[in-house]
């Protein structure tokens, strides 16, 4: 099943890249953001800083977790914490770009073992929050594997969803 998955992931981002050049202006968007990620992360965000990473798939997701961002720049227990934000789509990272309680705003690197290593690694979060149905397999295996707590949230799950089926 991983195996699959991780031929799915990358097909994707082929397909995206190939619409990208012919034309469709989202797909280029989308290309053109996670182009040299690793040194536009490591060009803007410290690597002593203490980090919540929240990724918010696309606007809708982004306006739900707002509140929650909110909150935590508000509380003093999370005052030396840096909220780091990523997008999957262009309409969430474009929306974002003004949003100055998150201190750091990206794309989320497609999800690829190496690519959820690297970006783990650069932005070494301290907790990472999922808004809505955004499974990221690599990268939650490998927060998992680290240990560092992750959670969902705005999420509403039913016993008959896919996510509860046997194997």
């Amino acid at each position: 099943m991983k195996a699959i998955y991780n031929i799915g992931i990358r097909s994707y981002s082929f397909g995206v890249k190939l619409a990208g050049i012919f034309g469709n202006s989202k797909a280029k968007k989308w290309t053109a953001g996670r182009k040299d990620w690793r040194k536009t992360i490591k060009n803007q965000l410290g690597s002593n800083e203490k980090n919540i990473w929240i990724h918010a798939t696309s606007l809708g997701e982004f306006e739900q977790v707002k509140p929650l961002i909110e909150k935590i720049k508000a509380d003093n227990a999370f005052s030396e914490y840096k909220i780091v934000v990523t997008f999957f789509s262009p309409s969430g990272y474009d929306y974002s770009k003004n949003y100055e309680l998150a201190d750091f705003k990206f794309y989320l690197p497609i999800d690829t073992k190496i690519n959820a290593t690297d970006f783990i690694e650069l932005i070494n979060p301290s907790i990472a929050i999922f808004v809505k149905y955004d499974f990221w397999f690599n990268y939650l295996e490998l927060l998992q594997k680290k240990q560092i707590p992750h959670l969902f949230f705005g999420c509403n799950f039913r016993e008959n969803q896919i996510y509860f089926k046997p194997d």
